[in-house]
């Protein structure tokens, strides 16, 4: 090189070490921040995808705390649901020691009776003082609140309810009966007054879902009596008798409640071959027949919820499907318990919502209900509720109807029992299963985007060691391009 104005050599060595260096510098950044990707100009495209990728996990790490919240939040109810079954059973001996009238005394059953009011005070005071984080989760806080039901539907039980967020948002319930449920029913001719013929008594055997007992009338004997005698014996059979009402010379004898899992079973054991056991209300109806053994099942009502086919057990009928879970008991007379019955109510709120998905929308939400435990609500409409065993009650210890107190118990304990059951599934096949799913997905997802934006510490630091020789190469090349035009002094010597 002669020109020394324009020294090209060492322009060309800056531009490659100044190359140089900013490689160093980037190999110096990504070692010491960890990522691979620190600004957009590093990877544009990297850089668009990891910021989605790191979205997602603070949205699935979001997702599994709450679902580790609402873990949490049953297991407080739990606790308290617990504490108030032990109580319930407390209670069912005091009922059950009660009715030992003979064996026990006044004072005793006075006794008694203040350790059921103090059991009743207890599960209320439960039922109220169980909160988590400051909201009660067993006085009522997570039912659901409906519209006025209809007097046709004895009850409605609400496990599930997924409303939308908008303001306003209900979820209407239309329940149509196709078939009507029915209850077993066998029918006695006595024409007014059972006749044998002035041949003596005729010996039935009447059985029940719940037991069975035989029955001796004489020739002669009225309507009247012949039902006040079954009705004697209608808790400990399941059945209850009546003059009949479209052929007033027959006696029916129907099952207390409805459905296949009731029957009636009539038997004339001695006294008479006769036929006058019947199968049908009033001669004339067809397929009407004369038998001296039947027995007749109750009908399950077929019902649609929503348009859906519901499981039905007597009047009882119940849909489960994602986000709506309903049961309703029809009312045995009401119009509704007919072919093509209709009734209809809305579902306004309430229950507990939990937001378990990543993504915040109506999917993503599960809601269950967390029915009110106290003694006004423990029970069932047809025997009562466990206010009922107070002192001064109709079911007290002292000198209250025990039968009906035993039952009221027992549909307590029941009812616990299925609401204990209900959360423990929505805590172990909902709760559980989304924490060990979103668990998968976190780590998967944080694995992409680790792959995407992190450094690989082995290759770059061999990037790193290349950078640094390649640096040191250009600048002692460039301090020869610089040494290069002194060369020129030697043609002016």
């Amino acid at each position: 090189m002669t020109r020394i104005n324009t020294n090209v050599s060492s322009l060309l060595a800056q531009r490659v070490l100044a190359a140089q260096n900013r490689g160093l510098v980037t190999s110096l950044e990504r070692l010491s921040t960890g990522l691979r990707i620190n600004r957009g100009s590093d990877d544009p495209a990297g850089l668009i995808a990891s910021e989605s990728l790191r979205s997602e996990i603070a949205s699935i790490s979001a997702a599994i705390g709450n679902a580790q919240r609402a873990e949490q939040v049953i297991n407080v109810a739990e606790g308290g649901l617990q504490e108030i079954n032990n109580l319930l059973v407390e209670l069912q001996s005091l009922i059950a020691s009660s009715a030992n009238e003979a064996g026990v005394s006044k004072a005793e059953k006075e006794a008694n009776q203040v350790q059921v009011d103090s059991i009743l005070q207890t599960i209320d005071r439960v039922a109220n003082a169980t909160s988590f984080n400051g909201t009660k989760l067993l006085n009522g806080s997570f039912d659901y609140t409906t519209t006025a039901l209809p007097a046709t539907l004895k009850s409605v039980q609400i496990d599930g309810a997924r409303l939308s967020d908008a303001a306003g948002a209900t979820i209407a319930v239309n329940i149509d009966v196709l078939t009507s449920a029915q209850n077993a029913a066998v029918y006695l001719s006595t024409t007014g007054t059972l006749e044998n013929g002035g041949n003596g008594s005729i010996t039935f055997e009447i059985t029940g879902v719940d037991g069975v007992q035989q029955f001796t009338f004489a020739s002669g004997t009225t309507q009247a009596n012949i039902v006040s005698a079954i009705n004697t014996f209608k808790d400990a059979l399941g059945v209850s008798a009546s003059i009949g009402t479209v052929d007033t010379d027959r006696v029916v004898i129907n099952s207390l409640g409805y459905g296949t899992a009731k029957f009636v079973r009539a038997k004339i054991l001695e006294g008479t071959s006769d036929a006058i056991i019947r199968n049908e209300a009033s001669t004339g109806i067809t397929g009407e027949s004369g038998f001296t053994d039947f027995k007749d099942t109750g009908r399950d009502a077929i019902v649609l919820i929503n348009g859906n086919q519901a499981t039905t057990d007597g009047l009882s009928a119940r849909v489960a499907t994602d986000g709506f879970d309903v049961t309703i008991n029809l009312d045995g007379t009401g119009a509704v318990n007919t072919t093509n019955g209709n009734a209809k109510f809305t579902i306004t709120g309430g229950g507990a919502d939990f937001s378990l998905s990543p993504k915040v929308n109506l999917a993503g939400k599960v809601s269950i209900g967390i029915s009110t435990v106290t003694t006004g609500n423990l029970g069932n409409v047809d025997d009562g509720f466990l206010s009922k065993l107070k002192a001064g009650g109709a079911a007290n210890v002292i000198n209250g109807d025990l039968t009906k107190g035993q039952k009221i118990v027992d549909a307590a304990i029941n009812q616990l029992s299925k609401l204990r059951g209900r959360l423990g599934a929505f805590q172990k096949n909902v709760i559980g299963a989304t924490i060990r799913s979103l668990g998968v997905t976190l780590e998967n997802t944080a694995s992409a985007q680790s792959f995407i934006r992190d450094t690989d510490f082995a290759a770059e630091t061999a990037i790193l060691t290349r950078q640094q020789i390649l640096a040191q190469a250009a600048t002692q090349a460039l301090a020869i391009a610089n040494a290069q035009p002194q060369a020129v002094l030697s043609l002016l010597g």
